[in-house]
Protein backbone atom coordinates (compact mmCIF):
# COMPACT_ATOMS: atom_id res chain seq x y z
CA UNK A 1 0.00 0.00 0.00
CA UNK A 2 2.64 2.74 0.94
CA UNK A 3 4.22 1.59 -2.79
CA UNK A 4 0.96 2.47 -4.08
CA UNK A 5 0.97 5.52 -2.39
CA UNK A 6 4.63 6.84 -3.62
CA UNK A 7 4.24 6.31 -7.06
CA UNK A 8 0.56 7.44 -7.10
CA UNK A 9 2.59 10.67 -5.77
CA UNK A 10 5.45 10.68 -7.81
CA UNK A 11 3.56 9.63 -10.87
CA UNK A 12 0.68 11.74 -10.26
CA UNK A 13 3.22 14.69 -11.54
CA UNK A 14 3.61 13.01 -14.59
CA UNK A 15 0.29 10.90 -15.76
CA UNK A 16 -1.89 11.05 -12.48
CA UNK A 17 -3.40 8.04 -10.63
CA UNK A 18 -6.21 6.28 -11.77
CA UNK A 19 -9.63 5.97 -10.06
CA UNK A 20 -10.88 3.36 -12.53
CA UNK A 21 -8.32 1.01 -12.16
CA UNK A 22 -9.29 -2.73 -11.38
CA UNK A 23 -6.79 -4.84 -11.78
CA UNK A 24 -3.16 -4.61 -11.79
CA UNK A 25 -0.74 -7.72 -12.81
CA UNK A 26 2.74 -7.55 -12.21
CA UNK A 27 5.63 -9.01 -15.24
CA UNK A 28 7.57 -10.48 -12.58
CA UNK A 29 9.77 -9.49 -9.29
CA UNK A 30 12.67 -8.32 -11.62
CA UNK A 31 10.62 -5.34 -13.30
CA UNK A 32 9.09 -2.49 -12.01
CA UNK A 33 6.30 -3.10 -15.05
CA UNK A 34 2.61 -4.10 -14.56
CA UNK A 35 -0.25 -4.42 -16.54
CA UNK A 36 -3.04 -2.07 -15.81
CA UNK A 37 -6.42 -2.76 -16.10
CA UNK A 38 -8.84 0.43 -15.91
CA UNK A 39 -12.15 0.89 -16.86
CA UNK A 40 -14.07 3.38 -18.85
CA UNK A 41 -17.81 4.31 -19.26
CA UNK A 42 -18.10 6.44 -22.62
CA UNK A 43 -19.24 9.56 -21.46
CA UNK A 44 -21.67 10.20 -24.20
CA UNK A 45 -22.94 6.54 -24.54
CA UNK A 46 -22.73 5.40 -20.69
CA UNK A 47 -23.98 2.35 -22.03
CA UNK A 48 -20.52 1.31 -23.11
CA UNK A 49 -17.97 0.36 -20.83
CA UNK A 50 -14.40 -0.31 -22.14
CA UNK A 51 -11.75 -2.05 -20.62
CA UNK A 52 -8.82 -1.18 -21.25
CA UNK A 53 -5.35 -3.38 -20.43
CA UNK A 54 -1.48 -1.63 -20.54
CA UNK A 55 1.82 -1.72 -19.59
CA UNK A 56 3.04 0.71 -16.87
CA UNK A 57 6.29 1.40 -15.96
CA UNK A 58 6.55 2.58 -11.98
CA UNK A 59 8.92 5.03 -11.53
CA UNK A 60 10.32 5.45 -15.36
CA UNK A 61 9.96 8.15 -17.52
CA UNK A 62 8.16 6.67 -20.24
CA UNK A 63 5.86 3.82 -20.61
CA UNK A 64 5.52 1.01 -23.48
CA UNK A 65 3.12 1.99 -26.13
CA UNK A 66 1.38 -1.57 -25.92
CA UNK A 67 -2.06 -1.43 -24.84
CA UNK A 68 -5.64 -3.68 -25.42
CA UNK A 69 -9.54 -2.56 -25.59
CA UNK A 70 -12.42 -4.53 -25.27
CA UNK A 71 -15.60 -2.47 -25.25
CA UNK A 72 -19.14 -4.24 -24.64
CA UNK A 73 -22.79 -2.90 -24.13
CA UNK A 74 -23.38 -2.85 -20.58
CA UNK A 75 -26.65 -0.74 -20.03
CA UNK A 76 -28.92 0.75 -22.41
CA UNK A 77 -28.19 2.72 -25.41
CA UNK A 78 -30.26 5.51 -26.87
CA UNK A 79 -31.40 7.07 -29.65
CA UNK A 80 -30.54 10.14 -28.16
CA UNK A 81 -27.21 9.55 -27.04
CA UNK A 82 -26.49 8.48 -30.34
CA UNK A 83 -27.62 11.88 -31.65
CA UNK A 84 -25.23 13.76 -29.83
CA UNK A 85 -21.77 11.93 -30.23
CA UNK A 86 -19.67 13.02 -33.42
CA UNK A 87 -20.32 11.47 -36.61
CA UNK A 88 -17.49 12.31 -38.96
CA UNK A 89 -14.95 9.86 -40.13
CA UNK A 90 -12.06 10.65 -37.54
CA UNK A 91 -14.53 10.21 -34.77
CA UNK A 92 -13.63 11.90 -31.32
CA UNK A 93 -11.08 11.44 -28.77
CA UNK A 94 -13.38 10.25 -25.71
CA UNK A 95 -10.14 9.40 -23.02
CA UNK A 96 -6.35 10.87 -23.14
CA UNK A 97 -3.94 9.89 -20.70
CA UNK A 98 -0.42 10.71 -21.18
CA UNK A 99 2.40 7.98 -21.08
CA UNK A 100 5.43 9.83 -20.39
CA UNK A 101 7.07 13.42 -20.01
CA UNK A 102 8.05 13.07 -23.83
CA UNK A 103 4.72 13.80 -25.05
CA UNK A 104 3.36 10.00 -25.74
CA UNK A 105 0.02 9.48 -24.84
CA UNK A 106 -2.77 6.61 -24.85
CA UNK A 107 -6.11 7.49 -26.58
CA UNK A 108 -9.59 6.22 -27.05
CA UNK A 109 -11.26 7.34 -29.59
CA UNK A 110 -14.91 6.73 -30.48
CA UNK A 111 -16.22 6.00 -34.34
CA UNK A 112 -19.60 5.56 -35.76
CA UNK A 113 -19.91 2.91 -38.36
CA UNK A 114 -23.28 4.07 -39.51
CA UNK A 115 -24.03 1.73 -42.44
CA UNK A 116 -23.51 -1.38 -39.90
CA UNK A 117 -24.68 0.74 -36.53
CA UNK A 118 -21.49 -0.57 -34.69
CA UNK A 119 -19.42 1.91 -32.48
CA UNK A 120 -15.61 1.55 -33.09
CA UNK A 121 -13.55 2.24 -29.90
CA UNK A 122 -9.82 2.59 -30.98
CA UNK A 123 -6.95 2.39 -28.53
CA UNK A 124 -3.86 4.05 -29.64
CA UNK A 125 -0.38 5.84 -28.52
CA UNK A 126 0.77 8.67 -29.79
CA UNK A 127 4.30 9.84 -29.85
CA UNK A 128 5.43 13.01 -31.71
CA UNK A 129 8.87 12.58 -31.35
CA UNK A 130 9.26 9.53 -33.01
CA UNK A 131 6.56 6.92 -34.88
CA UNK A 132 5.83 4.51 -32.70
CA UNK A 133 2.25 3.86 -33.01
CA UNK A 134 0.41 0.63 -31.52
CA UNK A 135 -3.51 0.25 -31.79
CA UNK A 136 -6.17 -2.09 -30.69
CA UNK A 137 -9.77 -2.15 -31.88
CA UNK A 138 -13.34 -3.04 -30.26
CA UNK A 139 -16.55 -2.72 -31.52
CA UNK A 140 -20.28 -2.72 -29.86
CA UNK A 141 -22.93 -3.28 -32.62
CA UNK A 142 -26.18 -1.41 -31.58
CA UNK A 143 -28.52 -4.47 -33.18
CA UNK A 144 -31.25 -5.37 -30.26
CA UNK A 145 -30.85 -1.50 -28.58
CA UNK A 146 -33.04 1.17 -28.95
CA UNK A 147 -30.68 3.21 -30.41
CA UNK A 148 -30.76 0.70 -33.89
CA UNK A 149 -31.20 2.16 -36.95
CA UNK A 150 -32.75 -0.18 -39.28
CA UNK A 151 -31.01 -0.04 -42.99
CA UNK A 152 -33.67 1.13 -44.78
CA UNK A 153 -34.35 3.45 -42.58
CA UNK A 154 -30.74 4.78 -42.74
CA UNK A 155 -30.01 8.52 -44.71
Amino acid sequence: MKKLLLVCGLSALLIGCSDNEVGDVSLGIFTLKDIKLNSLVDPLVPGVTCHVASIEADLSLADPSDSSISCRQTSEITPEMIAQINKSKDGEVIFTKSKSIFFKSMKIRRIFDQKHQTLMYLSYSTKETSGSFKHSLSTVPLWGTKAYVEPAQQK
